[in-house]
């Protein structure tokens, strides 16, 4: 006779679709605050300045691959079921402040500070994410779910939303594009040179305004 007892991640999916309301809350209110709190960096921006602003809730898969850990073949330990909840995660909502040049980053992460007053640092563990903040804490829309916004320069962001879905997070046809030696070098490779673009840029205008 088949057995009918749950699993880790039965009950883990069960939990994620009991959060999800408060969940899409959370990025809600997350979302419309930031856009609120820069408005004034929006409407002062150059004609070369950027400023992008997206909200997303971490998909369940996701999140109970956070959960069981980063490492490759990772597994939930079933003698500690017990200590597992998505609770524990900051970025089940999460917004993303994208800007340039560079030294928009700066100006926007002092703004929100003083708007999430008491809201934890969460520094990048990639070395690759150069200058970017990322904080999270609770809104008053939930005292279930925490939310994080990061901020990081356009030209990173937009890199990452192609490099996280084949390196950093791939589909299981792509799992062995990740640990490529290859791969790799080209990843820092071209993040070097995004950077190495915005501190050019500024350079150049910096000296453009000083004539």
């Amino acid at each position: 006779m088949a057995s009918t007892e749950r699993t880790i991640e039965d009950r883990l999916r069960e939990e994620y679709f009991d959060l999800l309301p408060d969940i899409r809350r959370v990025t809600e209110q997350l979302d419309a605050e930031i856009r609120y709190h820069l408005l004034p960096v929006s409407k002062g921006l150059d004609r070369h300045e950027r400023l992008v602003i997206t909200s997303r809730i971490k998909e369940c898969e996701s999140a109970l691959q956070k959960l069981r850990g980063d490492r490759e073949g990772a597994t939930f330990d079933p003698d500690r079921a017990e200590l597992y909840s998505l609770t524990s995660l900051k970025d089940l909502a999460g917004v993303r402040v994208l800007a340039f040049p560079r030294a928009r980053l700066s100006e926007i992460d002092l703004i929100l500070r003083k708007a999430y007053d008491g809201w934890e640092p969460d520094p990048f563990k990639e070395e690759s994410a150069g200058l970017a903040f990322k904080y999270w804490g609770y809104r008053d829309s939930s005292a279930r779910v925490k939310g994080e916004y990061q901020i990081v320069s356009v030209l990173t962001g937009l890199f990452w939303n192609v490099e996280h879905s084949v390196m950093y997070k791939p589909h299981a046809q792509l799992a062995f594009v990740s640990g490529h030696l290859g791969m790799k070098q080209r990843t820092s490779e071209v993040l070097q040179a995004l950077h190495a673009f915005e501190e050019q840029f500024e350079v150049v205008l910096r000296k453009a305004q000083s004539t």
